[in-house]
């Protein structure tokens, strides 16, 4: 084996060693506060805000709902605890 030869194998064990290598990554710089306060902004001005009404309908719909599920919770509660009452044989009043 040559010296041209045995340069090219030292080479490319260095690039291959280099490769296994996980990258450096660089820190970003922490925002101050005026800066974060200031993309917050301008990322609110994105939102698609909902109208007076159509807030007013996503709260009915949701205020319908919880009732809705409440009560089929309460519901099956109930009739549970009464099956495993007489199961257990005791009498309620």
């Amino acid at each position: 084996m040559n010296r041209q030869t045995k340069r090219m194998m030292e080479r490319d064990r260095r690039q291959q060693a280099a490769a296994r290598r996980p990258p450096v990554v660089e820190r970003k710089k922490r925002a101050g506060p005026r800066q974060f306060l200031r993309e917050v902004r301008q990322e609110l001005r994105k939102v698609a805000w909902p109208t007076r009404r159509e807030l007013l309908a996503y709260t009915v719909v949701v205020l319908v709902s919880v009732v809705v599920l409440t009560s089929f919770v309460f519901g099956l509660d109930f009739l549970i605890s009464k099956a495993v009452l007489a199961l257990f044989g005791v009498e309620t009043g």
